[in-house]
């Protein structure tokens, strides 16, 4: 992501590297765990789910906080993933709107392509963990 690409095109290298994984839903969301932790830890919160008996403690949700949104998305009990996108003014939701997948993708790779617009500490981050 160097200066010289505008920000559409970076939204768009950023939305193809968070979308690389999507075959399986399993290790999409383990990726992009590891990948959103990874850049941005005091914005991003991974819910596992857990069990008495079982080993593996898989990706539940995850949330993302970027500017005046959280995104977050969600795997339901049978595999199916549920996105959305959350206003907030100070800690409080306001409106919550229902994203497809792809939509979730797209909205979360700008939001991150302008935080790294933003934030040199930000932008290093995303070169390293996401791209």
């Amino acid at each position: 992501m160097s200066d010289e690409l505008g920000m559409p095109l970076q939204g768009e290298i950023v939305a193809a590297a968070l979308r690389a994984d999507t075959a399986d839903i399993k290790v999409f969301l383990e990726v992009l765990a590891t990948k959103l932790t990874g850049a941005l830890p005091e914005r991003t919160q991974v819910i596992r789910q857990r069990s008495l008996f079982a080993r593996e403690q898989p990706v539940r949700e995850i949330m993302v906080t970027l500017g005046e949104y959280q995104y977050r998305l969600m795997r339901e009990k049978y595999g199916s993933l549920t996105t959305s996108r959350a206003r907030l003014v100070r800690g409080i939701v306001l409106k919550t709107d229902q994203l497809s997948v792809d939509q979730w993708i797209e909205e979360l790779a700008t939001a991150l392509a302008q935080e790294a617009a933003q934030s040199a500490q930000a932008r290093s981050a995303l070169e390293r963990y996401i791209l």
